[in-house]
């Protein structure tokens, strides 16, 4: 059976589990997505990596000879999974591990919402959720639609999720695969210098997200 928000099942070949921080495999929890056997497709390495020290500081670093994909996610009771986003972006509100994708969710359910990018900001000795939206041509990001926006996600998530800070941009920056960088973001939100730009496809949208007076208050 199919179930809304899940994938269906574990792919074939997979020997895929969910690990919660001490490593232990977990269900009807939020944890780590790992592959504890090879499976069909494991690359054997990355390009201009001859010794393999980048290979598996990405992949085995966590947990020795175990794959470590680097996704947040959740083995349901159906055995389906739900994919909560990565895990090195997942934000951190009040000691609570939020997955971006949950509020991802909810935001661009929203019709003025084109994409929107989310990250933990450190603020007074915690972490807030900043939210920052690309809407759709002319339109401005007004209290009325902030309003709708943290209804949307307390509505349909948890307190914890709704964003402290709703900021408006025209870009969002990319990779060249057309995944979002949230850590890149993040970084510059801190006022971090960001490694390997060169990956992105649109490295001067970060401008947007430098010194916003929003974030200082």
């Amino acid at each position: 059976p199919v179930y809304r928000g899940e994938i269906q099942k574990r792919g074939l070949g997979m020997a895929v589990q969910v690990f919660n921080d001490e490593g232990k495999p977990v269900k009807g929890q939020k944890g780590e997505l790992v592959c504890v056997k090879a499976f069909p497709a494991t690359p054997i390495g990355f390009w201009n990596d001859p010794d393999g020290a980048k290979f598996h500081a990405a992949y085995f670093e966590q947990w020795p000879g175990v794959w470590t994909h680097g996704d947040w996610i959740e083995l349901t009771d159906t055995n389906g999974i739900v994919v909560y986003g990565r895990s090195d972006a997942t934000l951190n509100p009040g000691g609570v591990r939020i997955g971006t994708a949950e509020i991802y969710r909810q935001v661009e359910q929203l019709p003025e919402v084109v994409e929107a990018l989310v990250v933990g900001q450190d603020w007074d000795n915690d972490v807030r959720v900043v939210l920052f939206v690309r809407l759709r041509d002319d339109m401005d990001l007004t209290d009325d639609l902030v309003a709708r926006i943290k209804k949307q996600v307390r509505d349909n998530a948890t307190p914890r999720h709704v964003p402290a800070k709703v900021v408006q941009v025209t870009d969002i920056p990319r990779t060249k695969s057309g995944k979002i960088v949230e850590l890149a973001v993040r970084e510059v939100v801190h006022g971090r210098p960001v490694k390997n730009k060169e990956a992105l496809a649109n490295p001067d949208a970060l401008d947007q997200f430098a010194d916003r007076p929003e974030l200082g208050v």
